[in-house]
């Protein structure tokens, strides 16, 4: 009887080792989503805690570069005219199993249907279904006016048939807001009188499904079972939500997380240093800058908008918030991005000269002025609160007296939207490795509708640059609209350009086969273990 029990005891020990060995890695993230539907949002934080997890798009890039390669669909052609992209749909693919859902067929061409079509048909039965809510990169980017329609072929292929050749087309495909739904769960949540679940509990096919969400404290994650590309080899990830950057920093070196956000750059030699941990870095496709809204005086008055960038010293922001990290910023563009016109000649920090022209926009006592700063890090801005502090000194040497504000980070990016700010800090992680994804979100006429265009600057030549340069197949013809492009924004001055930024995460070193991210700046965990 002894031997019996001892044996029963070490057969119930065996069958429980699973569930001891669970992988969990945890992940120091610096702020929360302001939702779980990317096609809702632009910041990095929201689509890194929403798509990159658990969604997925037809073409997606390779995780560390910006190589277009098959997701959602197994092949597509272009039509010789560019005017067509037929996708064929990969088989086999299973959507998440919740509580309150469980999916009765495969993703199809129907989830495609479901998912462009709420973004673009102001009459679908569920464009409307969170109310306040605008499909921000759909319309700052102009998806409407680029694509005349989509076609169901078949189940398993579909045909965007567009208005005229766009060059970035198909990777604009591969960004967040392109990631599929459930066109079943839409429907079931709606039958089951909670529409509103759709986008706050959502279910997509990517590697890991939502299990729960407190607000400013945690996302966990499971890993997705049936995952196309293979199960996640971690079982579970969990999103700790730490804003503060030197509790971050504590939490990795402690081993509370594996991976953490946005270090701070006094930190970097110190982390450098640590056997425990692995510093990467990748040159940053991004761009930090102040935004002015000209659709509110004084701001409305070029003069005054080119006077505040020769007033404010970026080369002391450079040495005092980046410390190394980054470099001055003249353009929207960074530098490693091709179409970078090098030519344009940037303002000179000169207090005289910013009071001359602020006299003569009759300003020559200054005026009071707002100016929104970041509440929480960014891979363009690793201390927002101590950049306004640093502007706000200079400006008042000048006669302009600033006020700072902010708001928590969901709020900030709600209430900027709407053109609240008088002048805004923010910035820009590119997306899909084209110039194009800089220039139509934040500067173009179809972004101020959008909510994307923080300055609300509306153009019609620069517009119609950028235009041009997407309906163009040659890429040295697009670069010189674009350098074109950027001259007028130099002389419109509806931003202060600051800094372009190299990112750094630092990483356990029992987390194997990680990559950082090329674009966007999001954490794929999909084929993450922990040595341990």
């Amino acid at each position: 009887m002894f031997m019996l029990r001892l044996a029963t005891a070490a057969l119930a020990a065996a069958l429980t080792l699973p569930a001891l060995a669970a992988k969990t890695l945890v992940y120091c993230s610096e702020g929360s989503p302001e939702g779980f539907n990317s096609q809702f949002f632009t910041t990095n934080t929201t689509h890194d805690a929403a798509s990159a997890q658990l969604m997925n798009r037809l073409v997606e890039f390779e995780v560390g570069t910006t190589n277009i390669v098959p997701g959602l669909a197994t092949s597509w052609e272009i039509s010789p005219d560019g005017l067509a992209y037929t996708f064929h749909l990969r088989r086999g693919v299973k959507f998440h199993t919740t509580p309150k859902f469980k999916p009765t067929r495969d993703f199809n061409a129907d989830d495609v249907m479901y998912s462009w079509y709420r973004m673009a048909d102001p009459n679908h039965p569920f464009h409307k279904n969170s109310p306040g809510q605008t499909y921000a990169y759909f319309e700052d980017m102009g998806m409407a006016r680029i694509v005349e329609k989509l076609e169901k072929l078949d189940d398993y292929t579909v045909r965007f048939k567009l208005r005229q050749p766009e060059a970035p087309f198909l990777a604009n495909m591969a960004m967040d807001f392109m990631s599929i739904l459930s066109a079943e769960h839409a429907e079931k949540m709606k039958a089951a009188g909670s529409p509103e679940l759709i986008d706050r509990e959502p279910v997509g096919t990517g590697p890991f499904q939502l299990v729960s969400y407190q607000k400013d404290a945690v996302i966990r994650y499971k890993a997705h079972e049936q995952y196309w590309d293979g199960r996640p080899a971690i079982d579970n990830l969990i999103f700790a939500i730490t804003p503060d950057a030197s509790v971050r920093y504590a939490k990795i070196k402690a081993g509370e997380c594996q991976l953490m956000a946005f270090p701070k750059p006094a930190d970097l030699a110190q982390m450098k240093a640590d056997p425990a941990l692995n510093l990467m870095s990748k040159e940053g496709l991004n761009i930090g800058y102040i935004a002015f809204n000209v659709e509110k005086k004084p701001f409305d008055d070029k003069r005054v908008r080119q006077a505040l960038n020769m007033a404010i010293n970026k080369k002391a922001i450079l040495d005092t918030i980046y410390q190394g990290a980054g470099q001055m910023a003249k353009n929207p563009i960074p530098p490693i991005m091709w179409g970078y016109n090098d030519r344009v000649k940037d303002y000179d920090y000169s207090p005289d000269k910013a009071k001359a022209l602020l006299a003569q926009a009759g300003l020559k006592d200054g005026f009071e002025m707002e100016l929104w700063y970041l509440p929480v890090q960014r891979p363009y801005n690793p201390d927002g609160k101590r950049m306004g502090e640093l502007i706000q000194a200079d400006l008042a040497k000048v006669g302009v007296r600033v006020k700072l504000i902010t708001y928590e980070w969901g709020e900030y990016r709600k209430r900027s939207k709407a053109g609240e700010h008088q002048a805004i800090m923010f910035g820009w992680s590119g997306d899909n490795g084209d110039p194009d994804n800089f220039f139509t979100p934040l500067l173009s006429c179809d972004a101020v509708k959008g909510g994307g265009n923080n300055a609300k600057w509306c153009n019609k030549e620069f517009d119609d640059l950028i235009a041009k340069a997407t309906r163009t197949a040659d890429r040295k013809e697009r670069a010189k609209l674009y350098e074109k492009a950027q001259e007028i924004v130099k002389d419109e001055a509806p931003w202060v350009p600051i800094a372009h930024s190299v990112r750094f995460e630092p990483v356990r070193k029992e987390v194997k086969n990680y990559k950082m991210a090329a674009v966007p700046v999001s954490h794929f965990l999909s084929k993450v273990d922990l040595a341990k």
